[in-house]
């Protein structure tokens, strides 16, 4: 009789020894991105192309999350390096809610959108975190390391709701 050897031990990013390279609080946000794959993954997979679109007990569907997700994280790093939104990122802002994409083009939209992240994190994480910057047409007032945090804390909260309606959907069966 054979035995295959036991599964290795999930690894949460942060005890990973990844982006070793990158300044403390910009690693922070790359492992926390790496995180959101890792979870998005997980709840994800044997979810039908249906389910990432159904609102169970009127949850947002699983397809907001994930747009919402890849396409806030643009727009918080476009204020972090100090501009404003472009017209194209309002337009995706407008189709989060709207769409008939397979959970397998969202999924490739958050990696793309993770792995252009990860660039302008690598940039934004020398630069002096105290450094102003206005947010939206009030210019509401943040810094780049505000900035930056809130990518990750924000694009966990959405991983959150992904992970609670997956398991809603799961439960509904």
């Amino acid at each position: 009789m054979s035995t295959s050897p036991a599964p290795a031990p999930y690894v949460e990013p942060w005890l990973r020894g990844t982006h070793s390279d990158v300044p403390a609080v910009g690693r922070a946000v790359l492992h926390a991105l790496d995180l959101a794959l890792d979870d998005l993954t997980k709840w994800t997979t044997g979810l039908t192309d249906a389910e990432v679109h159904a609102q169970p007990l009127g949850l947002p569907a699983v397809t907001f999350h994930l747009k919402h997700i890849a396409r806030s994280i643009d727009r918080l790093l476009n204020y972090a390096e100090g501009g404003q939104l472009t017209s194209q990122q309002l337009v995706a802002l407008k189709g989060e809610q709207t769409g008939a994409e397979t959970l397998a083009e969202l999924l490739a939209e958050v990696e793309a959108s993770f792995s252009n992240a990860a660039d302008r994190v690598r940039v934004l994480a020398t630069a002096d975190f105290n450094t102003f910057r206005g947010v939206g047409r009030k210019q509401l007032p943040t810094s780049i390391g505000g900035a930056l945090i809130h990518v990750a804390d924000h694009t966990q909260r959405h991983v959150g709701q992904v992970v609670t309606t997956a398991k809603v959907i799961a439960a509904l069966r």
